[in-house]
């Protein structure tokens, strides 16, 4: 069974998830950056962090080294790549 996204478009599935371990003094966290398919097929991209495994809503921030390592860890999730990559090309 897949796992379950809520959304307030409504209930999504997880197609594609990737999480990038972090750490700020002491505190250990990471960003996670999913890709979700709504009810109707749409595709959303969801930037979150957990704490504890736990995934929280709230403010995202990556630093310059995270986002070189984002583009190392999205090679191994290519519908996450191909949806991001597709939107940063859209915008120029």
């Amino acid at each position: 069974m897949s796992r379950k996204a809520a959304t307030p478009w409504g209930p999504s599935r997880i197609v594609e998830e990737l999480a990038l371990s972090q750490r700020a003094g002491d505190k250990r966290f990471a960003c996670v950056i999913q890709l979700l398919e709504g009810a109707s097929g749409e595709v959303l991209i969801r930037f979150a962090y957990s704490t504890g495994g736990t995934v929280r809503r709230g403010p995202v921030t990556l630093r310059s080294r995270d986002l070189d390592r984002l583009g190392s860890a999205l090679d191994r999730h290519p519908g996450l790549a191909r949806t991001i990559r597709r939107a940063l090309d859209s915008s120029r």
